[in-house]
C-alpha cells in the first residue's frame, strides 16, 4: 500500500486493537470501540486545516492552548486554559497543558526547536473529546484526547509520552512528512515514540538505565494484563491480555510482519527501529537526548530523508548525520551502526 499523502489523523491506538475489542468484549466496550473506529475513519477522510490562534514570537517560549470538547465531537471546542494560566483542577486539562510544555522543553532545550514548525506554532490540545472515546490523535493542526472507557483505558492524557507522541507527529509532518504506510509509516510511528519517550525522560531527568522505555504506561486500567501499549526495550512484551491479545510488535527484521492491515503494519513494525534506538542509547549511557537523540533528530530534519524512506535508508542516514555531529570514528556512530545491525536492518 502506497498512499500519496499523510492521512488527516494519526491515531495513538492501532485499529487492530480496537477491532479486537469491538468483536469480543462486553456490549458496552464493543460499543465504545466501534464508535471510536467510526470517529477515526471519519477524521482520516476529512480535509482542511484548523485556523490556529497566535503562536509565540519569542524563541524558547511556547504558546499552549487547551480546549474541552465537553464530550462532543467539535474541534477545537471551548478554550479552558492558555499559556501562563494556572492549573484548572481538571486532570485532563492540566495533564494536556503540562504535557505540551514538557514536549516543547525537550525540543527546545535538546534540539533548539521552537515548537512544532520551529517558528513558534501554537500548540493546541482538545480534551474530553466524545463520549467514551478510546483514542488520541494528531489531526494535522492539533492534538485530540479521549477519556477512555474507564474499564480498559484510562484518560489518554494520563501518560506524558502519549501527549508527546502526538505532538511529535506534528514535528514529523512539518519536516519529513513520511508517508503513513509500510516501512515509512512505521518510521513515522517510531519517531513519535522516540521523541515521546525522550520527553518523559527529559522531564524526569532520567538516564537511559533509569527509564522504563514504555510507551503509554498508565493508559491501561488494572483490569488489563499489561505494562503499556509498547515497549521500546523489548518489543512484543508490553501486554498479554485475554481480551486485547498479545503485543504483536517484532524487534528484528526476521520477524517483520507483512500485512495490509494498519496501513501496512505501521504500529506493529515500528518496534524494530524503536529497539534500534534503545540499543544505541543503552550502549552510550547518560541521557539519551544528549547522545543518540540528536542523531535521530538530525536525521528527521535532513533533506536527504525521503518521504518513502524504508528502515535501511533511514539507518544509513543516521550514520551520515551521526558522523556530521560527532565524527566518523566516534563512539556514537559505532553504537548507532551496531544497533541497526543488531535488529537486522544493516549488515
Amino acid at each position: 500500500m502506497t498512499p500519496t499523502s499523510i492521512p488527516a489523523t494519526l491515531p495513538f491506538l492501532p485499529p487492530y486493537l480496537l477491532e479486537r475489542i469491538a468483536s469480543s468484549a462486553s456490549p458496552r466496550l464493543r460499543e465504545c470501540a466501534s464508535q471510536t473506529l467510526v470517529v477515526d475513519r471519519h477524521f482520516r477522510a476529512r480535509s482542511g486545516a484548523l485556523a490556529l490562534p497566535p503562536g509565540s514570537s519569542v524563541r524558547g517560549e511556547p504558546a499552549r492552548y487547551v480546549y474541552t470538547a465537553d464530550q462532543l465531537q467539535t474541534l477545537p471546542g471551548r478554550l479552558v486554559r492558555r499559556e501562563g494560566e494556572g492549573d484548572s483542577g481538571d486532570p485532563s486539562i492540566d495533564e494536556a497543558y503540562h504535557g505540551l510544555g514538557a514536549t516543547y522543553r525537550l525540543f527546545w532545550e535538546a534540539f533548539g526547536r521552537h515548537s512544532i514548525d520551529d517558528r513558534g506554532m501554537a500548540m493546541l490540545a482538545t480534551v474530553h473529546y466524545g463520549k467514551d472515546y478510546e483514542n488520541a490523535f494528531w489531526d494535522g493542526s492539533q492534538m485530540v484526547f479521549g477519556e477512555g472507557d474507564g474499564e480498559l483505558f484510562n484518560r489518554f492524557t494520563s501518560a506524558l509520552d502519549i501527549v508527546a507522541h502526538e505532538l511529535s507527529h506534528g514535528v514529523i509532518q512539518h519536516e519529513a512528512a513520511l508517508i503513513y504506510a509500510d516501512q515509512a509509516g512505521a518510521l513515522n510511528e517510531s519517531l513519535a515514540d522516540v521523541f515521546g519517550s525522550l520527553a518523559k525522560q527529559h522531564e524526569q531527568g532520567q538516564r537511559v538505565d533509569q527509564a522504563d522505555w514504555l510507551i503509554g504506561e498508565g493508559l491501561f486500567t488494572e483490569r488489563v494484563e499489561g505494562r503499556a501499549l509498547r515497549s521500546m526495550a523489548e518489543p512484543g512484551t508490553a501486554y498479554d491480555d485475554p481480551l486485547l491479545g498479545h503485543d504483536p510488535q517484532p524487534g528484528h527484521m526476521r520477524d517483520f510482519v507483512v500485512t495490509q492491515a494498519d496501513n501496512g503494519g505501521v504500529h506493529i513494525n515500528s518496534g524494530i527501529p524503536n529497539r534500534a534506538f534503545h540499543l544505541a542509547a543503552m550502549a552510550l549511557g547518560g541521557h539519551a537526548w544528549d547522545t543518540v537523540g540528536p542523531v535521530w533528530y538530525d536525521t528527521l530534519i535532513n533533506r536527504g530523508l525521503a518521504r518513502d524512506s524504508d528502515f535501511a535508508a533511514f539507518a544509513a542516514l543516521t550514520l551520515t548525520t551521526g558522523a556530521a555531529r560527532f565524527g566518523t570514528t566516534s563512539r556514537e556512530v559505532a553504537a548507532v551502526h551496531e544497533a541497526w545491525r543488531a535488529v537486522g536492518v544493516l549488515p
